[in-house]
């Protein structure tokens, strides 16, 4: 008899399963290290109920046979910052290694799909590691190919990095700005942006690519 599927919206009370999926994620093969280390359950119940509220997110799981073994999160965003369009992107798909091979993967990207269509987006997108072979290859059987890679680092690194490699003040210019745009959000005015051109700086070219 084939297993029982189910796709639902995330509960407060899947904490301890989404918390076991997030640390198989990020430590299992084939996943980035650079995740962030797995939350606790109260924290996840506090974000669970947050997603439950979003019109433009949402939180999914998978049950097999009654347990949950697989999540995803759904984004709902223009499509890029010059069209009108919008495209629903899965992000940290992932199902539980006891649970591979029974369709769950697919009954999750199916419920993006459904959302998709009912938010009238044109598109869906998935975020995968570049080195999880599997994941992609599953997702270019469903009709997904690649547009980019998706790098993740934390801001202190970024800024140490730019600081070494292109001016001895920029790290100094930085911080300055920080300080600006902090001041102007307190007096609720739009952030400044960074300009180059101010500090006599340059950067590095812009990558070709900007997402379970």
């Amino acid at each position: 008899m084939a297993a029982a599927i189910e796709v639902r919206d995330a509960q407060r009370g899947d904490a301890d399963a989404l918390v076991a999926l997030w640390r198989e994620m990020t430590t299992g093969s084939g996943h980035p290290l650079r995740l962030p280390a797995p939350p606790t359950a109260a924290a996840v119940e506090v974000a669970v109920g947050k997603h439950l509220d979003d019109p433009f997110g949402r939180l999914l799981v998978g049950e097999l046979d009654g347990a949950v073994h697989g999540m995803a999160y759904l984004r709902r965003t223009a499509i890029s910052p010059l069209h009108d369009d919008f495209t629903v992107t899965v992000e940290y798909l992932h199902v539980s290694d006891a649970a591979r091979r029974h369709g769950l993967g697919k009954a999750l990207i199916a419920e993006a799909a459904a959302w998709a269509e009912h938010e009238n987006c044109a598109h869906l997108a998935a975020v995968a590691p570049a080195i999880a072979r599997e994941a992609n290859r599953f997702l270019a059987r469903l009709g997904l190919g690649q547009a980019g890679v998706l790098r993740f680092a934390t801001t202190h690194t970024v800024r140490r990095r730019l600081a070494a490699e292109h001016a001895p003040n920029l790290l100094a210019l930085l911080s300055s700005r920080r300080s600006v745009i902090a001041r102007r959000a307190q007096l609720g005015r739009p952030p400044l942006t960074l300009d180059p051109g101010a500090a006599d700086v340059s950067f590095p070219a812009a990558p070709e690519s900007a997402g379970t």
